[in-house]
């Protein structure tokens, strides 16, 4: 569990959640909200929903990168194991 949280923090995950979050994030605002957006009209209630369309890719994004890595973890200890 440790190591979990050692990778959701770490700079390499953080760093390609937030790019992938910037653009996948944005992409999904203007998709949503854009008209608002572009006449400046957004409401307190859409600037939560552009913040919570901000945070679910860099979530995901998160959450599949660590998923990933434990992965690849396992399967070199297991080949070091059987080859050792």
């Amino acid at each position: 569990m440790q190591m979990i949280y050692k990778l959701v923090f770490s700079k390499q995950v953080v760093t390609t959640a937030l790019k992938l979050s910037i653009i996948v994030g944005t992409i999904l605002a203007f998709i949503n909200h854009g008209e608002s957006i572009i006449g400046n009209t957004l409401s307190n209630k859409q600037v939560i929903q552009i913040l919570i369309t901000y945070f679910v890719p860099y979530a995901v994004s998160t959450y599949s990168s660590v998923k990933a890595i434990t992965a690849n973890t396992k399967k070199i200890e297991k080949t070091r194991k059987v080859g050792g």
